[in-house]
């Protein structure tokens, strides 16, 4: 699976798994394993607002899903132009951070 993160301002934060061919969005499951190779999902057949586009299956049978990546207002450069994610695993889906912390002040 190719997750291909797409970075938005939101307030809400995200844990996402994966379990072969589910995402799981803040509980929510979607699966995926009925797209046979070389189709194609479209967005408005998905409610979801984790979903940003469409969902596809290459000709090899990896799916390529994009995701809605939510970070705050001093999210690291990182955050803001994420690299997809490549052959995820199963398990929770390890998410650039969604801000940097506050800087302690100096006494």
């Amino acid at each position: 699976m190719k997750i291909i993160l797409h970075p938005q301002r939101r307030d809400l934060p995200l844990t996402l798994t994966k379990a072969g061919d589910v995402l799981t969005f803040n509980g929510e499951a979607f699966d995926f394993s009925a797209l046979p190779a070389g189709a194609t999902l479209p967005a408005d057949a998905i409610s979801s607002d984790w979903i940003t586009g469409k969902v596809e299956r290459d000709e090899a049978g990896a799916l390529i899903v994009p995701v809605a990546l939510p970070h705050g207002p001093t999210a690291p450069e990182a955050t803001r132009f994420p690299a997809p994610l490549e052959n995820v695993p199963d398990g929770t889906v390890a998410l650039p951070i969604y801000d940097e912390p506050a800087e302690e002040p100096q006494a």
